[in-house]
Formats: C-alpha cells, structure tokens, sequence
C-alpha cells in the first residue's frame, strides 16, 4: 500500500469517526439548536434525544430540511450527513397546509414541516404568481396579520403548531432603506 492510500484510508476513518453536527428546528423549537451525535447514530436515535431534551410528545417525526415526506428513524444519520452536519425538522404534522396572498389572490399548496419560508416563497412567487427572480427577490412572505417576516431559512414547522399545521402568508414588498430591508410594512 503506498503512502498516498493510507494517508486517504486515514483520513476516510477519521471522517467516520468524528461526531456529526445536527441542526435542527421544530415544533415548539423556533430558533436553530444544535447537537453533535456519533455518525453510529439512527435519525430513531435521534428522535428520542430530542423528544427527551425539549419535552416533546413520542409521535413527533423527523424531515430532512426541505423534505416533504418524514425520513425512516431507521436510517443512520451519516447517510444523510454532508461536511456541514445535517439539517432537521422534528413535528407532530405529516404537513403544513400554507397559503400565501399576492394581489388578492390566495395559492395553496401542502409543505413537510421542514421546508424553508424561501424555499415557500420561491415557490409562490416565481411558480405561482409568475414573477421573475429580480421580482421575487424584492419581496418578503409575511405570515398574514402580523408585521412578523420570518427568516428565509426559518422551517414551516416553527409557525405551524399541531393540530390546525397551516399557516397563511402576504407576499409583500420588501422595503429597502440605502439597500438593507428596514423589515417594515409598506
């Protein structure tokens, strides 16, 4: 073996060795957490550390960022796992029902809980409402009746709370100040 091979074979082992970086969102857990896990652990495993740590109920299911169907708990998370971690979502909701206004007119689609608000806006905006990406860009989603803008990285399942899992959302313009978002109603 050359020494090119077992320096690669080392690094490929010490790779499996270090503990995985989970990001994660949910229900009753808006802001991003963290948790760093062995890569022998399953997304069931991880499940239950969560379910412990936040007090959640044991039907909660777990959605990778963006998923819109639950990941098996029998899944190892390196299997999952990039350089940067893994990114979750932990719910009791299969799916967010959301809506989202633009000019008088209501879409509606079902979203996993874990999928972004750009992810959501993207959606609506540039599939729904036709706009181009410049337009889209200029525009924020607002959950309806609020001036609360949340994050473009922000899961759905941290404004949707079981049993209703729906949210509405305004497409609004994003008023800008000298470039920065003033986060302000027009």
């Amino acid at each position: 073996m050359s020494n090119h091979t077992t320096y690669l074979a080392a690094l490929a082992g010490e790779r499996q060795m270090r503990e995985i970086d989970v990001f994660y969102q949910g229900e009753g857990v808006r802001e991003v957490e963290h948790i760093e896990l062995g890569p022998e652990h399953t997304f069931g495993s991880l499940k239950a550390i969560l379910a412990e740590k936040h007090g959640l109920e044991a039907d909660i299911l777990i959605f990778l960022e963006d998923s819109d169907e639950p990941v098996s708990e029998l899944l190892l998370l390196r299997e999952h796992a990039g350089h940067a971690g893994v990114k979750v979502h932990v719910h009791r909701c299969r799916h967010v029902e959301v809506a989202v206004t633009f000019n008088d007119e209501t879409v509606h689609h079902r979203f996993g809980p874990g999928t972004t608000v750009g992810r959501v806006k993207q959606w609506a905006a540039e599939h729904k409402f036709k706009m181009s990406p410049e337009e889209a860009s200029e525009h924020v989603l607002q959950i309806k009746g609020t001036y609360d803008r949340p994050a473009p990285g922000t899961h759905l399942g941290t404004l949707a709370a079981c049993p209703k899992c729906a949210v509405a959302f305004d497409l609004v313009p994003d008023q800008r100040v000298n470039g920065a978002s003033t986060g302000k109603l027009l």
